[in-house]
């Protein structure tokens, strides 16, 4: 009988408030601090967009010591950063941003999307650099729905899109400066599927909608139970779906390392926390309208 990675911990999704965004913070909560490389998971809404309503346009703010990941699963929105980037992200969509020594951005909903309406769902994901890179020079990736390699179940039924890392041979685009795997998960009806992570990586699974069970056990159900984290004491984890389910699967290897964290910026010191903000009151990270 296959071993599974044993379950660490089973959370809930409970919402917070970000300014004038109300949306779901599984990660980080009172019982879970990281899933280490990963510091924070934000699932904002369904919002129904519209002329009159639209609570997420983010204007321009600014990043340092870790990279920004955003994961569309409804709607679309607008990229624009101090690097001269500018690129519409649609539903399944990937933005990565690799902040490093500073970069400022600004996202939003598009003005098409607003004037004619519609939802808007995804994740936003904070993925820590190590020390040694977290003044690399800043980068943006954006990979297209259509572009990602997908995994299918044996029923063709689930949809498992590599975003980055590896599984079971397919490739993600994504580019990385360590060892992770982001994974985008959707089906239409019931089906299963074994996930292969190395052990020493630090995992969890969320789910957005839906419901599912996980290593013939647990249940995760959108309202109650809804994350995830493994031990890393095996190389595998199983999920059948029971009914019609979206969800995202996360792994890294850990960094260990001491966290300063300040609003935008993730860094390993309080002192070079105020040289990131000398450095962007200084116009360092560069320039963004």
């Amino acid at each position: 009988m296959k071993t599974y990675k044993s379950i660490k911990h089973l959370g809930e999704s409970p919402w917070v408030n970000m300014g004038p965004v109300r949306l779901r913070q599984p990660i980080p909560t009172a019982e879970v601090e990281n899933v280490d490389p990963f510091l924070l998971l934000h699932h904002y809404g369904p919002y129904a967009i519209s002329e009159f309503n639209n609570p997420f346009d983010l204007g321009p703010h600014p990043h340092r010591g870790f990279e920004p990941i955003t994961l569309l699963f409804k709607g679309e929105q607008l990229h624009r950063d101090s690097l001269g980037n500018e690129s519409i992200i649609k539903a399944g969509d990937v933005q990565w941003t690799t902040a490093g020594r500073g970069i400022i951005h600004a996202e939003g909903p598009t003005k098409e999307f607003v004037k004619k309406g519609g939802e808007l769902e995804g994740i936003q994901l904070w993925l820590n650099l190590p020390a040694k890179d977290k003044m690399i020079t800043p980068n943006y990736q954006h990979v297209q729905s259509n572009m990602m390699p997908v995994l299918e179940d044996v029923t063709g039924n689930i949809k498992l899109r590599i975003v980055a890392g590896e599984q079971k041979g397919k490739v993600g685009l994504i580019t990385t400066q360590t060892p992770v795997n982001v994974f985008m998960g959707q089906d239409n009806e019931v089906g299963e599927m074994i996930i292969d992570i190395p052990e020493n990586h630090d995992t969890a699974f969320y789910l957005l909608n839906g419901k599912l069970k996980i290593n013939n056990s647990e249940i995760l159900e959108k309202g109650e139970h809804q994350l995830v984290i493994f031990n890393n004491d095996g190389k595998s984890f199983k999920f059948e779906v029971l009914e019609k389910s979206t969800f995202i699967i996360l792994s890294g290897e850990p960094l260990q390392e001491k966290v300063a964290q300040y609003g935008p910026y993730v860094m390993n010191t309080q002192t070079e926390l105020l040289e990131a903000m000398r450095d962007y009151q200084q116009g360092k990270m560069g320039y963004l309208y």
